[in-house]
């Protein structure tokens, strides 16, 4: 075998470029299960799946990766940031339901508002609908 035809990990080069195509369709998958699939610019905008997934009150973590959290809190369900102010680490939600960064220290209440340092700017909420097939779109443009 040519030796250009391997990646450095040893990976043939054609196995690669499968896992790839492979990494790509599942990025497309939606729902609870599949993670958000972006609809407009990578990162922007999200279909979170069917909003009657977020029926109970409380806080979702599904999308903490993409930089997000999904909270419902009686009729109202909202995305908060789940990236801290302070130097964007990705937040962690306690048991209570508020949120903390595990990098500085900051803390965050239930609506996002910082309770404890050093962060000193409260978590952005991103907008959110809900379109005609019933899935909750998150816009997470800043």
């Amino acid at each position: 075998m040519n030796p250009a035809d391997k990646t450095q990990t040893g990976m043939k080069r054609r196995d690669f470029l499968l896992l790839g195509a492979a990494a790509a369709a599942c990025a497309g998958c939606q729902g609870m299960g599949g993670g958000a699939a972006p609809l407009a610019g990578a990162g922007a905008v999200y279909d979170a799946g069917p909003a009657a997934s977020y029926a109970a009150d409380g806080v979702y973590s599904n999308f903490r990766y993409l930089g997000f959290f999904i909270v419902r809190r009686g009729a109202t369900l909202e995305a908060l940031s789940a990236v801290c102010t302070h130097r964007n680490c990705k937040l962690n939600v306690d048991t209570d339901q508020t949120f903390y960064c595990h990098c500085h220290g900051s803390t965050f209440d239930r609506d996002g508002k910082v309770t404890d340092g050093p962060a000193k700017r409260d978590l952005p909420l991103y907008r959110t609908s809900t379109n005609e097939a019933g899935h909750l779109i998150v816009d997470a443009r800043a």
